[in-house]
């Protein structure tokens, strides 16, 4: 098992929600914590909360603000060991709809801020770190928060696509770096008792998804974060996504 005591990580969208709890979970272990969001005053709230992490503003869908908090972060810290690509946007919206005005069909609008921020940004985030992780001989871990959806899931064409190409890059990349002591592995979780999916679904689907899951229950974050960490500290885990979804998916 590894020893994160001391180690850099990076978990971005780590304001609330589950990347909150990945936070707690790092925190926990004594591991060196730096949060990239773009929620500046959620940032704000967090150093408070947390005074000795770092709390870097970064927008992950320009290179740009990604390439700056890198930097910014490696100013302070040797290396950076962990990233956990966890901010995303849960987003639900079918192929084709009915409306007052008749047959309506997905956002186009939608469907790229979806794609861009669940899949582009993680692809940019991760070539810039793991660029860094080879630069500095860093044998370090990058894990990518994927969903149950990604294996299609009704009303979500852009999400289930983001998190499809998230298991893929997963694998890509696991084989791509291993040579270099850099494991990459996914975390995917049910639906979890977070803001995002109270945002994002309502509750009549809600309750069908708690029954068609054997425990009969929602995941909690703390439950989502525990596996993060389990991922993180098994130097065994490479290239697999871990289901974390109370037997929703069997």
């Amino acid at each position: 098992m590894r020893d994160i005591k001391g180690k850099t990580a990076i978990v971005t969208g780590g304001v609330q929600g589950l990347g909150k709890s990945i936070v707690k979970a790092l925190l926990s272990e004594e591991a060196d914590i730096i949060i990239f969001d773009k929620n500046t005053k959620g940032l704000e709230t967090l150093k408070q909360e947390f005074p000795h992490i770092d709390c870097i503003a970064c927008e992950l869908t320009d290179i740009a603000s990604i390439e700056n908090a890198v930097s910014v972060s490696l100013q302070k810290h040797k290396t950076i060991d962990i990233l956990v690509n966890n901010a995303g946007i849960l987003y639900s919206e079918p192929l084709i709809k009915f409306s007052m005005d008749g047959v309506e069909k997905h956002s186009i609008q939608a469907w790229d801020k979806i794609i861009t921020t669940d899949l582009s940004a993680v692809f940019y985030l991760t070539s810039i770190v793991v660029e860094k992780m080879v630069k500095t001989r860093t044998k370090g871990i990058v894990i990518n928060i994927s969903s149950v959806s990604a294996t299609g899931n009704a009303g979500q064409s852009a999400y289930s696509a983001a998190k499809a190409g998230i298991n893929a890059l997963t694998v890509t990349w696991a084989k791509e770096l291993g040579a270099w002591g850099i494991r990459v592995a996914g975390i995917a979780p049910g639906y979890t008792e977070t803001p995002s999916t109270s945002a994002a679904m309502n509750q009549a689907v809600l309750k069908e998804i708690v029954a068609k899951t054997p425990i009969r229950r929602l995941g909690k974050p703390e439950e989502i974060a525990q596996a993060v960490l389990f991922a993180i500290q098994n130097d065994f885990i490479n290239g697999k996504i871990l289901e974390v979804d109370g037997g929703l998916i069997l």
